[in-house]
């Protein structure tokens, strides 16, 4: 059995399908590019697909990430080309890579978000910033199927900076861009909750629904304060792997000569 991991987006308007949505898209691409897909046991066989930490519905991604099983042994970059074209614009497949290293999902640490929050002055925005990062804690609510349930905002973000909108933006008004570094805990902090938080210390309210992107997720270095890429390990070892296999050809080769 191989196992691939592939990297896809959600843009434009598909940011407000659900993860059951996707998941019904993604597996109808699978039926047709012809994936040799391996199935699961029982009465109910299903393609054994692994998501990991989908982002909420209403919000778009650059770095969503999932796992597929096979029963054939496929090229991750043709493979990527097939099932891209076999979904609607703006659930785009970026990127296939062979898994080669275990526990993706341990991996998906943190996550970068971008908040675009229109009819707020930058200036506005930046104080809120610094009064949210002064605060020992943030408390917020979030209602639950069992309920409202109270917790911290601020323990779980590593990093948060208010932006001036670039130049291509949309739009004449103020607007001001938050760039937000969370640390994936329980319970899971989401940027709703830090908007949420803002709001609390701060009052900042923005006149209308932030427009949030996920620009990146992955493993969490504490000393850079950054987010790097959660594939690297499996394209690493596959270029040892490859590199492994030409060393005896070059030999070879060269007793030839």
């Amino acid at each position: 059995m191989q196992r691939i991991r592939l990297r896809y987006t959600k843009r434009g308007r598909l940011r407000f399908t659900s993860h059951r949505d996707f998941q019904r898209a993604f597996e109808r691409a699978l039926r047709r590019a012809e994936v040799p897909m391996a199935y699961s046991a029982g009465f109910t066989p299903h393609p054994k697909v692994s998501y990991a930490n989908a982002a909420p519905t209403g919000t778009g991604s650059e770095a969503e990430y999932l796992e597929i099983a096979l029963t054939e042994k496929r090229d991750p970059a043709p493979l990527r080309a097939l099932l891209d074209e076999s979904l609607p614009d703006g659930l785009d497949i970026t990127e296939a890579v062979e898994a080669r290293t275990s526990g993706l999902a341990d991996r998906l640490q943190a996550s970068v978000w971008e908040l675009r929050l229109d009819g707020v002055e930058p200036t506005q925005a930046e104080n809120a910033v610094q009064t949210f990062l002064a605060a020992e804690t943030v408390e917020v609510g979030r209602r639950t199927k069992n309920g409202m349930r109270t917790f911290d905002a601020r323990a779980a973000v590593a990093d948060l900076q208010a932006l001036d909108a670039r130049a291509d933006r949309p739009g004449a008004g103020p607007c001001a861009i938050l760039r937000l570094v969370v640390r994936h805990a329980t319970p899971a902090v989401r940027p709703d909750d830090v908007l949420s938080g803002l709001r609390a210390v701060a009052d900042l309210v923005p006149p209308v629904p932030a427009a949030v992107t996920r620009l990146a997720q992955g493993p969490f270095d504490e000393e850079s304060g950054t987010v790097t890429d959660p594939l690297a390990p499996d394209r690493e070892a596959a270029a040892s792997s490859t590199q492994g296999d030409a060393g005896p050809t070059a030999a070879a080769a060269q007793g030839q000569a």
